[in-house]
């Protein structure tokens, strides 16, 4: 069996409507002997900066460390990393070969699948810290399957895949359900989710620290290496979660000086015109998505669930011209602006309008409209 073949067969393992919850990957992980991982994990949980602070974690980690993340953008090897390089594609093949001749009674899913071939790969290479970095939600995410959690980072709960948890507070029960009983909880929620944070923190004995810049605590020796205001709250969540778990000044700053993550703000020169590509897939993200920026062309494009009018409003703010493009099947009602259905037509439509006036671009709304692009050679 190639790569390629393997990563396709993981790609067809879809949940196919089946309700999300950790039991497909437990029984996954104890199939595989995983049950009890020797890494240690912090767990990130939260609607935005996830990706964020699990660069940050893993940077300081160093060369022992790892993470598993998602989404990816090009490749499924970018969501499982150690010492500072995504799996191998032979790791990728003979864990296909190994899984499909598991007897399973609960068929695994793409995600959970990822999760095993992680710590397959984290115990083969000895990795002693990871990041942890859950899909969607908290306790119903499969990565609650994993064991040797030491802390909990909740970035924060904003309205997202509301269809999935019946309303914001049902989100904000599932995120904090996530608190592991004597764990510390690091997080920067607010309002409501952050009443039921507290609350269940309380009930699960677990430490909880509030982010607050004045506190040494969340303090940055340095500042952050991936670009954007809001990235030093993102910071400030991770260095706060490796002091609480011992680790020193020194991998404080290794983490924030190294950290690399791309599509979130990336800047890139394309045919002699700036262009930023950002993940940001919902209306809070998309605010301070805007709040960083000059006036920009808007390529956008974003999945049916998503609240597509409602981040189209916001990055209207500063849109000299808007674009739409997959994975948006057609404009959202209402909105009048033109719709290119291919990525690579559309960003070159964009371009030549932006190019003429020396004007930016901005290309969001999705972080698969980002990898189809970067598939293709953008960035």
């Amino acid at each position: 069996m190639e790569f390629a073949a393997a990563a396709a067969w993981l790609e067809r393992q879809t949940r196919g409507g089946r309700p999300r919850g950790p039991e497909r990957a437990a029984e996954l992980l104890a199939a595989l002997g995983r049950q009890q991982p020797a890494t240690k994990f912090v767990h990130v949980v939260g609607t935005n900066g996830k990706g964020s602070v699990a660069a940050y974690l893993e940077a300081a980690f160093g060369g022992s460390g790892g993470s598993f993340t998602s989404p990816h953008l090009v490749s499924l090897r970018e969501r499982v990393r150690y010492g500072g390089r995504m799996v191998a594609e032979g790791e990728v093949v003979d864990f296909v070969k190994k899984v499909r001749g598991l007897s399973l009674h609960r068929q695994p899913a793409f995600f959970d699948l990822m999760l095993g071939l992680a710590l397959e790969a984290f115990a083969r290479h000895g990795i002693d810290w990871a990041a942890l970095e859950a899909g969607v939600g908290g306790a119903s995410d499969a990565t609650m399957a994993v064991s040797n959690v030491r802390a909990l980072v909740i970035t924060n709960v904003t309205a997202d895949h509301l269809q999935t948890f019946g309303g914001f507070a049902g989100l904000a029960r599932d995120k904090a359900a996530a608190i592991r009983p004597g764990r510390p909880v690091i997080t920067a929620a607010g309002g409501a989710a952050m009443r039921q944070i507290s609350e269940l923190a309380h009930e699960r004995e677990a430490p909880l620290y509030v982010y607050d810049p004045a506190e040494p605590l969340f303090s940055l020796p340095r500042p952050p290496a991936l670009a954007g205001a809001f990235q030093r709250r993102n910071a400030a969540l991770a260095v706060a979660a490796l002091r609480l778990l011992g680790f020193g000044e020194e991998a404080v700053r290794r983490g924030l000086a190294a950290a690399r993550l791309p599509g979130r703000l990336q800047r890139l020169r394309v045919q002699g015109v700036e262009v930023y590509l950002d993940g940001a897939h919902n209306p809070h993200a998309a605010a301070a998505l805007v709040a960083e920026l000059p006036p920009f062309h808007l390529l956008f494009g974003a999945h049916q669930r998503k609240d597509a009018a409602a981040m189209l409003e916001i990055l209207g703010q500063k849109a000299l011209s808007v674009t739409l493009t997959w994975p948006l099947a057609a404009p959202p009602a209402g909105l009048r602006a033109p719709y290119v259905a291919a990525p690579e037509a559309a960003l070159q439509e964009v371009l030549a309008r932006a190019g003429a006036k020396k004007e930016p671009v901005l290309v969001t709304g999705s972080f698969y409209l980002l990898g189809r692009l970067a598939g293709g050679g953008l960035g």
